[in-house]
């Protein structure tokens, strides 16, 4: 079911970005032209960068929670308010910081990566369905 849904909103995704092609532009013989993307991987790999070392404690951090909106804006926010819960009760010393990023799963948010950068000292960014 998990694999269905995944393939699923890769088709949705590839049909919302194909709908979003220019208009057709017409050349001088008189036929019209299109675009067409290929959705197939890059042939070069992104740069790895190193991984962040992890922290020794949480205690007396700061803990972001971002929901990436896998499945609308609700679908899997309640898991993170249970896991902030969890930590008040369980880890008092930790602050956490819930927050939906801008848009949907396919946006950036830049602003939210910055205040995270200056105001958090870990973060837990994903889906929670």
């Amino acid at each position: 079911m998990k694999v269905f849904q995944l393939l699923s909103y890769s088709v949705i995704a590839i049909a919302a970005s194909l709908m979003t092609l220019p208009a057709p532009a017409a050349t001088g013989s008189g036929k019209e032209l299109i675009t067409v993307y290929n959705p197939a991987i890059a042939g070069k790999l992104a740069d790895r960068l190193p991984l962040t070392p992890r922290l020794d404690t949480l205690e007396g951090k700061t803990l972001y929670m971002i929901d990436v909106q896998w499945g609308g804006p609700t679908a899997g926010y309640s898991v993170l308010e249970v896991m902030q819960e969890w930590f008040h009760k369980n880890m008092p010393g930790v602050k956490t910081v819930l927050r939906h990023i801008k848009g949907n799963m396919f946006t950036d948010d830049p602003e939210l990566w910055q205040e995270i950068s200056a105001q958090g000292d870990a973060a837990i960014v994903g889906i929670a369905q």
